[in-house]
């Protein structure tokens, strides 16, 4: 299996095993990653908590909740290390809900192929509107985009200083 299907394999596997178990924490599992570091593979989680900050206390909690599941599942045919951490400034946007609580601020998209017109890959923006099958994000200068889910390869908060 090349590296690049494991990844996918192992991401896929850790978010249907993983999420629920983070939910019964009363947090939610808002990415996750399956990489290889110089110091050898790391699965890391990021959460949040509704309503609040995610702390240490937090991290501590669902690392000790997963990790059982993780070694009976024992789907990951590599030595690695576990993190779990916030999702920091910058946090990933993947799901409908995700866009739905920063609409109104600024976005930073990337498409898998080209979109709109004049046709881009690259989205900086204001998050204007979440509708049923993707956003519309505002770029300055060059109009209103709107960019289906299934387009979105990678979406972050746009964090401004």
């Amino acid at each position: 299996m090349s590296e690049k299907n494991l990844k996918q394999t192992v991401e896929e596997r850790a978010l249907a095993l993983l999420e629920p178990i983070v939910a019964g924490e009363g947090l939610e599992l808002v990415d996750l990653e399956f990489l290889r570091e110089r110091e050898g593979w790391v699965l890391r989680l990021f959460i949040d908590k509704p309503g609040g900050r995610v702390g240490l206390d937090e991290c501590t909690q669902v690392s000790r909740a997963v990790d059982p599941s993780l070694d009976v599942e024992d789907f990951i045919p590599h030595e690695y290390n576990l993190e779990v951490s916030s999702p920091g400034v910058d946090r990933p946007l993947r799901k409908p809900t995700h866009f739905e609580r920063v609409k109104g601020q600024q976005v930073k998209v990337k498409t898998f192929g080209p979109v709109g017109e004049p046709p881009r890959k690259n989205f900086t923006g204001t998050l204007t509107e979440v509708a049923g099958d993707g956003i519309s994000v505002e770029v300055e200068g060059a109009g209103t985009f709107h960019i289906l889910f299934k387009d979105i390869a990678k979406a972050n908060l746009e964090f401004q200083f």
